[in-house]
């Protein structure tokens, strides 16, 4: 198997992704191949000690920032970015599967684009894997479709749902719909006509709306929404986390008492942080794209890039694109939405 990993993609490129992508070589025998500027690749590696043997680079002399508009992903202009000349490297079918922590606009634009989508599929959406009080569960979309109707939301959850059983190892996982009450008239005319949609849909276990509180409380293993509100769910789930661990921590240092508490559970309180620690899962699938995409934290570290590598190997092995093609055909008129 070839992983593609964009070696300029993210708050820490490229020493993140050199590091990750060599861990993930050595441990899981994945071939890898890293676009970048390979002169800078190359010295990155050597002034950290690091060996690039069963490493390939595929030069690419630019980099697509946070700055740049994601839909020029497709135009000449940003061609030789180390994300676009990673995607086409996919599309012409040089590498299996391709992992990027960069711009998270232009990954969607350009798996949509570039790379394209699964026929049938009306959208891509990003599916990140966020753990909640017993487990973990996916938010689709987070991100990618701010303005979506209620097909693409049934294709959403047929998608998370395939993909929490084949790589995450859930059996029959139960898709919620975020919204605003549990009730099935709540919520405006798109969450009702897609919860109609969710309830005629036979390959989905679906349990219903899901209200934002129960969502870390486990209420569903797939929690399906559009992509404004999902990246909203996202970032304040994130900010919580942080606020809270921060607070916990606070208590522990206060005075003598809660010091000597703090010691007593500190192996205990690793394991809590870890259990929330995005770090763990690695990288979030572009669902719908037509080979595997998928897309790491932008404050991606080592650590993180392994992980996604390993996820995206799951991924691949597991043929989710084509279970994916498969469950289509019990969702019926299910034509592009755009080309």
């Amino acid at each position: 198997m070839k992983i593609i990993v964009d070696a300029f993609g993210g708050d820490n490129a490229p020493l993140a992704p050199i590091k990750g992508a060599i861990d993930a070589h050595n441990e899981y025998g994945v071939d890898i191949i890293l676009t970048g500027d390979e002169a800078t690749i190359q010295r990155v590696a050597a002034d950290n000690g690091l060996s690039l043997n069963g490493i390939t680079i595929v030069h690419a002399p630019d980099v697509f920032t946070n700055d740049d508009q994601p839909s020029t992903i497709r135009s000449k202009a940003k061609a030789n970015t180390s994300m676009a000349v990673g995607m086409n490297l996919l599309k012409k079918g040089e590498g299996d599967a391709f992992v990027s922590a960069g711009n998270s606009g232009a990954l969607g634009a350009g798996a949509m684009f570039l790379v394209k989508r699964i026929k049938g599929i009306q959208r891509v959406a990003f599916a990140p894997v966020m753990p909640n009080y017993n487990s973990y569960f996916m938010l689709i979309d987070s991100g990618v479709n701010t303005d979506v109707r209620p097909k693409a939301l049934q294709q959403f959850a047929m998608m998370g749902s395939i993909y929490m059983n084949k790589v995450m190892g859930f059996d029959n996982p139960r898709v919620g719909l975020a919204n605003v009450g549990t009730e099935e008239h709540k919520g405006d005319a798109l969450r009702q006509e897609t919860f109609a949609l969710l309830k005629q849909t036979p390959s989905i276990n679906f349990v219903g709306n899901v209200e934002g509180r129960d969502i870390p409380l486990d209420g569903a293993d797939v929690v399906v929404c559009d992509g404004f509100t999902g990246n909203m769910i996202l970032k304040t789930y994130e900010g919580v986390a942080m606020a809270l661990m921060k607070k916990i921590k606070g208590v522990f240092y206060k005075n003598l008492k809660t010091k000597i508490a703090g010691a007593l559970v500190k192996n205990d309180m690793k394991e809590l942080k870890k259990s929330m620690d995005h770090n763990e899962v690695g990288g979030a699938p572009v669902l719908g794209c037509a080979k595997p995409v998928f897309k790491a934290h932008g404050s991606a570290n080592e650590k993180t890039i392994k992980n996604a590598i390993r996820v995206t190997i799951d991924y691949v092995k597991n043929d989710v694109i084509a279970s994916i093609t498969e469950a289509l055909k019990e969702i019926p008129d299910t034509g592009n939405e755009e080309e």
